[in-house]
């Protein structure tokens, strides 16, 4: 009888763990409020050490618009995010829980 509730209780814990490092989909909605147009956005996980794919492609998000931008196959829903505007200007956004937080970009964000 003992063994079989640990094989059980082994189950039930190896279930947890599996279900907890599945791959889920987020997304984020970024406001520009920099009153510069956003040419790039780029999205990583935030232990990455490389910043992944534009995420805007060939569009860009102008002053005072909004885009939600989907993030699908990640196992957590904490991310770097980096704007660059027209001119070059880079905004950083480190450690973003997307599960909880969205992003606006003002002039105030503006990396030094």
């Amino acid at each position: 009888m003992m063994i079989k509730s640990l094989k059980l209780a082994f189950l039930v814990i190896f279930a947890l763990l599996s279900f907890s490092a599945q791959a889920a989909d987020y997304y984020v909605e970024i406001t520009n409020k920099t009153g510069y147009t956003i040419q790039y956005v780029y999205v990583s996980p935030d232990k990455s050490s490389e910043w992944e794919e534009d995420v805007l492609g060939s569009e860009v998000l102008m002053d005072g618009k909004s885009k939600r931008v989907n993030l699908n196959g990640y196992k957590s829903p904490v991310f770097d995010i980096k704007l660059v505007d027209e001119d070059g200007d880079t905004y950083t956004f480190w450690d973003i829980d997307v599960s909880k937080q969205d992003i606006t970009a003002t002039l105030t964000d503006l990396d030094s």
